[in-house]
């Protein structure tokens, strides 16, 4: 639990914090006494200044008389002091306009969500692609590509396609084909990928399935065509303006942020880690537990549809953000994307 600051403390530690977010400049006593009306002497204030070194909120660069904020200072000005600011009509209306196009597709939906969360912040938008499990089955088609080798094209209820080649042990002919797809589109539309797995798994142990031919080959067929194989994928809009952060201006800093970026992995990982949280999450630094973003944060919320959660977006960027105004973006965004998915997509 973090150690309850004097008042005086928590003042000039969020005065710190908010002037190194704008300067990216290491803080002096005089700078926060003549532009933070702080009433206290250069003298108090660099007392207190040192007890927050001490305590770790704070940090002297080389040998520069100001000092900057710690990851442990982050922390407590984003639990404790930050107040959050609410995003006006132009602010709102600039995000929404992005997708007053009507039909849009999911794809479409979630590529413009994570540009617009990277033109609006000025730093990386990104946002999770929902696995095939947690999304509503719509349509499936099967054809026949050679005696013994089948494409399956599935089709969402938000609009995202998959195909899927699937290999099967007997002939199929394409009247087999159609009944089986007339077959599935009938009883499986509206509910979710694992609802429909979870009845094939039951309906294949059932008497009437066990006697009929077609029926087997239809739960075989499908069952291996909604096989999530995928370990998630992510879109990744705005990292050029890494390159505008004096933090990352080194170029091994700046070569190590673009690999994490390709691999997606790490990313993927962070995202995922936001599935079930409620509300705004904001991870800072090795909070991350990826050495190589040790001096990133990132700011994410959940987006979801008529069923439950889909996924998470969100903003990552230098530990030095403006978080009043990055976390109402991503909030708002989040909130957008869940509203329009459970909308336009019945």
């Amino acid at each position: 639990m973090a150690k309850i600051l004097p008042d005086r403390s928590q003042k000039i530690l969020e005065a710190i914090i908010e002037e190194y977010i704008a300067t990216a400049q290491p803080v002096g006593s005089k700078s926060l006494t003549r532009n933070h009306g702080i009433k206290l002497s250069p003298a108090s204030v660099r007392n207190v200044m040192a007890e927050l070194e001490e305590l770790g909120y704070l940090v002297s660069p080389h040998t520069s008389a100001g000092r900057i904020p710690t990851e442990k200072g982050y922390r407590f000005y984003v639990d404790t002091l930050l107040q959050v600011n609410d995003l006006n009509s132009l602010q709102k209306d600039q995000i929404e306009s992005q997708y007053r196009q009507h039909g849009l597709q999911m794809s479409d939906m979630l590529r413009e969500a994570s540009r617009t969360l990277s033109t609006i912040s000025r730093y990386t938008g990104l946002v999770m692609v929902p696995r095939l499990k947690v999304t509503i089955f719509r349509h499936i088609e099967f054809v026949r590509l050679s005696p013994r080798q089948i494409l399956a094209v599935f089709v969402t209820q938000s609009g995202l396609v998959q195909n899927k080649l699937v290999e099967i042990d007997e002939e199929l002919t394409s009247r087999d084909l159609e009944q089986i797809t007339n077959y599935l589109n009938h009883t499986m539309t509206g509910l979710s990928i694992q609802e429909v797995r979870a009845r094939i798994v039951t309906e294949m142990t059932q008497e009437k399935a066990l006697y009929d031919h077609l029926l087997r080959r239809a739960f075989a067929l499908s069952s291996a065509a909604l096989v999530d194989e995928s370990t998630g994928d992510i879109i990744i809009e705005g990292t050029s303006y890494f390159l505008e952060q004096p933090e990352f201006s080194d170029l091994k800093c700046m070569k190590r942020i673009v690999q994490t970026f390709e691999q997606k992995s790490i990313l993927i990982d962070l995202l995922d880690r936001g599935l079930d949280a409620v509300g705004v999450q904001v991870i800072i630094g090795s909070e991350t537990k990826y050495s190589e973003l040790a001096d990133c944060s990132l700011i994410t919320a959940a987006y979801s549809g008529k069923r439950g959660t889909l996924g998470t977006l969100g903003i990552i960027g230098p530990n030095r953000m403006p978080y009043s105004t990055i976390i109402p973006i991503v909030e708002y965004t989040a909130s957008l994307i869940s509203n329009l998915l459970d909308t336009d997509n019945d």
